[in-house]
């Protein structure tokens, strides 16, 4: 295996850097700057931590991803996809669970990255991922309910089918204002692009119902908005960085929700560099992505920020901006971190059913409800993977879905693959080699099946499932031969099961005096059976390159067999 190299584009990029390039990069981190902001209060939010973590985690991460990623162009931070996550870790294991899942994830991450993963990962069946990402953005809706109407609830369960039962229950508590925050904050988001396209709705979004709000409760007398302030105390001083305290027992127990995080980060990042590379012209490095994913989840958890990853969205704002380097990630990076020390204090009048607006707009961009539907006229087995992972994210748990429609898809694709292997009989008494293309030039149009022998050819990878056809196959002739010949011309390769299932074919046809006579055999499941020590059982003499030495070979041993 070739050393794995670290190919940042960072240090690619600045080796012919100009004022020109710079100052489109200045722009275009600004602006994502901007545009981060109210996002990573959200996330932050949503997830189950303070407003201040998530600006964190875009300023660490997003710094780490920029400069050791595989990626000109991709920012990294906080994303609507690990909010479900997120909550979940806390809820069991608590803040410091959450840190010590973060670390082990972006050691994955970078495993996954020197191990060669990254070209794996991106195939990573489609509606999986199309299944969890709607089932993600339905949670994310879903849990944002209570704020946009600032319901009164008497609890509010984590499951999702009981927390819509209390919600249908208590709807009659909606409080009118935040209602009318809430939905103005929406409306404002889907206009704002019509009138700038620079400007970020969110943040238009933000301002407008801070001052709304504050003029609310200072001069009509409307306290039941609720804001940040009311719920989280705030601070802008930057956190030491701290490692956590880890005990065998712990990491155990959250081996699987470092997974879960890894493997969403890695197809998320991974996603977002290849959507970017389509914009844009480039080609990002997958494996020194992933490292860099993995290095920014693990930096992120010491300063006390969330899990992060690329983020398409911002990504997409820094190329229609004018971003051209990594230059651009770092300026954004720098530009929260100004507004993290100096306008955070701020923070604590923004209404909590602004933000509840915000993430309802970034869950309607995440559901993808055109590509669900586009693959619900899919195949069934597609419709079934899709389905699947979309309502186990929902009822369960992201980590159960991802397990699950893994397994799934892997045991579909098996089952298509052993759907493409056919075996048959040839039951006319000729082969006639100029209707079949046959690779070996010969002088003759075709040729005669001797007496007592029985042609069989195998279409596609002898692997599990082929062998049993034979079975089936056989049943068609009715006499007992005195020889199989099995053509494998068009078998490219064949696995351990496949020699097995053949093996065991060997041995029954020898106990009834059948001799397997193998044709068209190619070098490379030549070499596969000379490995498995074949030649042994069925005899080097009994395996040959071309249906014509095959015919030649049985029509030998018919012979010796009936002296």
């Amino acid at each position: 295996m070739k050393a794995f190299t670290l190919k940042s584009k960072l240090f690619y990029s600045i080796k012919n850097y100009n004022k020109k390039t710079f100052m489109s990069d200045l722009m275009a981190g600004i602006i994502v700057g901007i545009v981060a902001l109210p996002l990573a209060i959200a996330f932050g939010i949503a997830s189950g931590v303070t407003p201040e973590k998530g600006i964190i985690t875009a300023i660490v991460a997003g710094l780490v991803i920029s400069v050791f990623g595989g990626s000109k162009v991709q920012i990294g931070g906080p994303t609507g996809a690990f909010i479900i996550i997120i909550y979940g870790i806390i809820q069991k294991y608590g803040i410091e669970g959450l840190t010590i899942a973060t670390l082990m994830a972006g050691l994955f991450l970078v495993l996954f990255g020197l191990l060669r993963l990254g070209t794996i990962i991106k195939y990573i069946p489609y509606p999986i991922v199309v299944g969890f990402t709607s089932g993600i953005a339905v949670t994310i809706f879903t849990t944002q309910i209570k704020d946009l109407f600032g319901l009164s609830l008497p609890s509010n369960p984590s499951d999702f089918i009981e927390k819509w039962g209390v919600y249908l229950q208590n709807f009659n508590t909606i409080d009118i204002w935040c209602a009318l925050i809430g939905v103005a904050s929406i409306a404002i988001i889907a206009i704002t692009p019509k009138f700038s396209k620079k400007i970020p709705g969110s943040l238009v979004a933000i301002i407008l119902m801070t001052i709304v709000a504050m003029l609310l409760k200072n001069f009509a007398g409307i306290s039941s908005i609720e804001t940040i302030g009311d719920r989280f105390a705030i601070s802008n001083v930057l956190p030491k960085a701290q490692i956590p305290d880890m005990n065998w027992d712990t990491v155990k127990s959250l081996v699987s929700p470092a997974i879960t995080i890894a493997i969403l980060g890695a197809i998320e990042s991974l996603l977002s560099a290849t959507v970017a590379d389509g914009v844009t012209g480039d080609h990002h490095d997958s494996n020194t992505e992933l490292v860099a994913q993995g290095l920014a989840n693990i930096a992120s958890p010491l300063f006390g920020g969330i899990p992060a990853t690329g983020a398409i969205a911002r990504t997409m704002t820094n190329i229609n901006n004018g971003g051209k380097t990594p230059v651009a990630g770092i300026i954004h990076a720098i530009v929260l971190l100004l507004i993290f020390l100096f306008l955070m204090p701020f923070a604590k009048y923004i209404p909590m059913a602004c933000l509840a607006g915000v993430l309802v707009v970034v869950s309607y961009g995440m559901c993808g409800w055109r590509s669900f539907m586009a693959l619900m006229k899919n195949p069934k087995s597609d419709v079934t993977v899709l389905l699947i992972t979309f309502f186990l994210t929902i009822i369960f748990d992201l980590t159960v879905a991802i397990e699950v429609g893994l397994i799934i898809a892997c045991l579909l694709f098996m089952k298509r693959m052993a759907e493409t292997t056919d075996v048959k009989a040839i039951t006319d008494d000729e082969i006639d080699l100029n209707k079949e293309f046959d690779f070996l030039a010969t002088n003759l149009d075709h040729y005669t099946i001797p007496k007592d022998v029985e042609v069989y050819e195998i279409n596609g990878p002898y692997f599990f499932g082929a062998g049993n056809k034979f079975e089936e196959v056989m049943a068609t002739f009715g006499d007992r031969p005195k020889v199989r010949i099995i053509r494998m011309r068009k078998v490219p390769f064949v696995d351990s099961t496949g020699i097995h299932n053949l093996t065991n074919l060997c041995l029954m046809s020898k106990k009834e005096g059948i001799q397997i006579v193998l044709s068209g055999v190619n070098e490379k499941v030549n070499a596969q059976l000379e490995r498995a020590r074949f030649y042994d059982l069925l005899g080097k003499e009994n395996i040959c390159d071309h249906i014509s030495k095959a015919l030649k070979r049985a029509e030998e041993i018919t012979k010796e067999k009936n002296k």
